[in-house]
């Protein structure tokens, strides 16, 4: 069983402890409870999925606090990384313009 590892109960994220294949179940477990979550594309070690499912514009929390918001709803299972989130610090990989726009 693949695993992945979860900081703090109010995290709607797991971090991969190995890479892992489309439909892969990955174990998760928060305080008392286990999870058991189908993996939805191929994701590297590491990175991130949904552990429920995030509507777009809503906050991804990991380590309990809220490291980005999704720019599209992302399903249980899916790949959670800069493609569908955006940091709400500046990312220093856009070329920003004057007026705060690409």
């Amino acid at each position: 069983m693949k695993k992945a590892i979860v900081m703090d109960p109010k995290d709607n994220v797991a971090t991969l402890l190995t890479d892992v294949d489309k439909n892969d179940v990955v174990q998760v477990r928060t305080g008392d409870t286990l999870m058991e979550i189908r993996i939805q594309e191929k994701i590297q070690f590491g990175h991130k999925f949904a552990m429920k499912r995030i509507s777009k514009g809503e906050n991804v929390m990991k380590y309990g606090e809220i490291i980005g918001q999704t720019t599209r709803d992302i399903n249980e299972g899916q790949h959670v990384h800069v493609h569908n989130v955006e940091s709400l610090k500046g990312r220093g990989d856009l070329s920003w313009g004057v007026d705060g726009k690409e």
